[in-house]
């Protein structure tokens, strides 16, 4: 039949998006006895995969789901069934049993053994196409509706029809993949909330950072090509180790991390900058003021760091090399003894009271400087958006749709999965592992409705 110069294809279920929920969902689907078609907008399915674990793919997080659990960072309790559904130990064992071998490393994070994205990839879209899973690449989908007895889908190449609707279509974030939110909107127009959405596993940008000011358009994003500024490009590069990093939302402090902390042209990233984020970005977008405090010697109580500045600083004294030094001169040679020499140039800009007094007649604060190093404070001007975000926090509201199927509370025959909905994770494999859970759910579900039907 043909509408309008479209060729109407059906199946019994449709997929829109074929990322890591969607390709879950049509392997569930099409094992479970239905003829199953995943539209996908982009030429290949899985872009967003691509870069993950940049490029390597820590697909999940083999933690058990108490642990699991408190990296979630919305309504863990909704993610219950679909995680003991598909878990950690079953998605791994899902890919090997498809010929892809994973390794587990450090922080229970498990990877392709190639360390290569790509073969995640094909893994799975080898595997939804043994089951059957027709897919339809490089066709976008215009509009989505219900005729009183199946979905009907408008898109740029045909029209189709089906009796189940999985919408698997992802967040905003890094839009380049395909995640441009179009999926808010289909699950809107069937009457579900939208629960606001932001950018979490972002790039946090210090005040001074970058050249420009925030994008007045979007409050508080700093779009990641903004040249950098000479504090940026002395701090870009730097990487921390096992340092401690507070959050304060109007000078009270909402959340402390110990760990590994980045400098990078976006801003502060790594695995303790991305934790925080979450809680910064969404309090820049409620108007508050955020600052960031940087412990370098997070093991070391403060009089102890007193005790060793003070130590360094008589060594300086006592090594003739140091007579005819500047005072900028000393203190370089101070801290070339209490950091890595990378970073005394971006420290000592971005901690400007370490230095007292008038130009030409500067000393060096000895107290200031011990307290800097516990507590390097940063302003939080703003933050990377969805151009480099990992994930979108917030989406379609879970109170509307049952934990045990993924199905829509208010429209029978629909699911919604993934990234889509109002859940979002640390970093560390947890988003990943949820999307597989998620979608292996939905489409499961789908397929176990369709034939109960019938």
């Amino acid at each position: 039949m043909n509408f309008f110069g479209y060729c109407n294809m059906t199946s019994d279920i449709i997929i829109i998006g074929a990322g890591a929920s969607g390709l879950m969902a049509g392997i569930a689907a099409a094992r479970g006895g239905a003829t199953v078609t995943i539209i996908e907008k982009m030429p290949r399915p899985a872009r967003k995969i691509m870069i993950t674990g940049k490029g390597r793919c820590n697909f999940t997080n083999v933690k058990a789901w108490n642990e699991f659990s408190q990296h979630i960072r919305s309504k863990s309790n909704f993610l219950r069934p679909a995680f003991y559904n598909l878990s950690p130990e079953k998605m791994i064992a899902f890919l090997e049993e498809n010929g892809l071998e994973t390794v587990v490393e450090r922080g229970d994070r498990a990877f392709p053994a190639s360390h290569r994205a790509s073969d995640v990839i094909d893994t799975l879209v080898n595997a939804a196409k043994a089951a059957g899973v027709r897919f339809e690449t490089g066709c976008g989908i215009e509009s989505v509706e219900h005729d009183g007895e199946c979905f009907v889908l408008t898109g740029y190449c045909h029209k189709y029809s089906c009796k189940k609707l999985v919408i698997a279509t992802g967040g905003l974030s890094y839009p380049g993949t395909g995640s441009t939110g179009d999926g808010y909107k289909w699950a809107a127009a069937f009457g579900h909330k939208i629960l606001p959405c932001f950018p979490s596993l972002t790039a946090l940008v210090p005040k001074g950072y970058k050249t420009e000011a925030v994008n007045p358009e979007i409050k508080g994003h700093i779009d990641r090509s903004t040249p950098l500024s000479e504090l940026g490009k002395a701090l870009c590069g730097i990487k921390l180790k096992n340092v401690g990093l507070s959050l304060y939302i109007n000078d009270n402090e909402v959340q402390n991390e110990f760990g590994d902390l980045d400098f990078t042209d976006g801003g502060i990233e790594g695995p303790i900058g991305f934790q925080i984020s979450r809680n910064c970005v969404k309090a820049i977008f409620n108007g508050s003021k955020a600052r960031i405090v940087i412990d370098l010697k997070p093991g070391v109580e403060l009089e102890d760091v007193h005790k060793r500045v003070r130590s360094v600083w008589n060594d300086v004294q006592k090594d003739p090399r140091s007579r005819n030094l500047s005072v900028k001169g000393a203190l370089k040679v101070i801290l070339g003894k209490l950091m890595p020499q990378e970073m005394i140039l971006g420290f000592m800009m971005s901690n400007p009271g370490i230095l007292n007094g008038k130009k030409g007649n500067e000393r060096i604060d000895m107290n200031v400087l011990a307290e800097s190093l516990k507590e390097w404070a940063m302003p939080v001007e703003g933050f990377v958006g969805y151009e480099r975000s990992v994930v979108t926090a917030g989406g379609v509201s879970t109170d509307e749709v049952f934990p045990k199927t993924m199905e829509s509370r208010l429209r029978s025959g629909l699911y919604l999965c993934g990234e889509l909905l109002d859940v979002d994770c640390d970093t560390g494999g947890y988003n990943l592992q949820c999307a597989f859970s998620t979608g292996y759910l939905a489409g499961e579900s789908a397929a176990s409705s369709l034939h109960s039907c019938n």
